[in-house]
């Protein structure tokens, strides 16, 4: 049962991310996975209770590799704050890395985690709510802490305007390739997360009167540029 279960994930996984979820059909998930529709019903009753299961599945790997980072920043700087950057890097990182690479056959959840943002069957689920809102307990206070000139609200909607940029970078990747002709390669996970830290931390920054580091004296901490 365990293998059909995670056959069944592994499909939906697979066309959700490439064709969005209101444009996946049943059969198509069944077709995908080798299965019959009862095994689909039996496992998880409902199209919209598979996709619930499938983030449920990413999201808790995805905020263990959060935290484990976060934890090792705290411990690293000790009663100080966590810069900025590195906080970044620590709720953004692991959504490039939770299903390994940014290879073509094995970015489909990060690309999926794209999608969630935007796909209201998942935004107002109750258990989803209660995993973002336990992962935004664990990092708010640290955010609090590397900006203390930022007042809450703008705080918020800072965070909230990352998260945008996060998940469209996640889940239309291709079309910046498209857009820049191919100078931008979205597939250079490295410079992906480069640009897209760099871009974060500036906005989280702004007016705070921490003043950016300047490219080429960042030492080893590459991850601060």
């Amino acid at each position: 049962m365990a293998d059909t279960k995670d056959s069944i994930l592994n499909a939906s996984e697979r066309l959700f991310a490439e064709r969005g979820f209101d444009a996946v059909s049943l059969r198509a998930i069944t077709t995908a996975a080798g299965v019959n529709l009862a095994a689909v019903n039996y496992h998880f009753h409902s199209k919209k209770q598979l996709l619930q299961a499938l983030f449920t599945r990413g999201v808790q790997k995805l905020n263990r590799k959060r935290i484990a980072l976060l934890d090792a920043y705290e411990a690293e700087h000790g009663k100080g704050p966590v810069p900025v950057e590195k906080l970044v890097r620590a709720i953004i990182e692991p959504m490039f890395d939770i299903t390994g690479s940014l290879s073509k056959d094995s970015k489909t959840f990060s690309m999926l985690l794209g999608r969630m943002y935007s796909t209201p069957e998942v935004r107002l689920d109750p258990a989803m709510l209660s995993d973002i809102e336990n992962f935004g307990k664990r990092f708010e206070p640290a955010l609090r802490r590397a900006l203390p000139g930022v007042v809450p609200e703008d705080l918020y909607w800072r965070s909230f305007f990352a998260i945008g940029a996060t998940a469209h970078t996640l889940a239309s990747s291709q079309l910046l390739q498209n857009l820049s002709y191919g100078l931008c390669n979205p597939d250079d996970r490295e410079t992906t997360l480069k640009k897209l830290t760099a871009f974060i931390v500036a906005g989280l920054k702004a007016g705070s009167g921490i003043k950016q580091k300047k490219a080429g004296k960042t030492g080893t901490n590459r991850r601060g540029k």
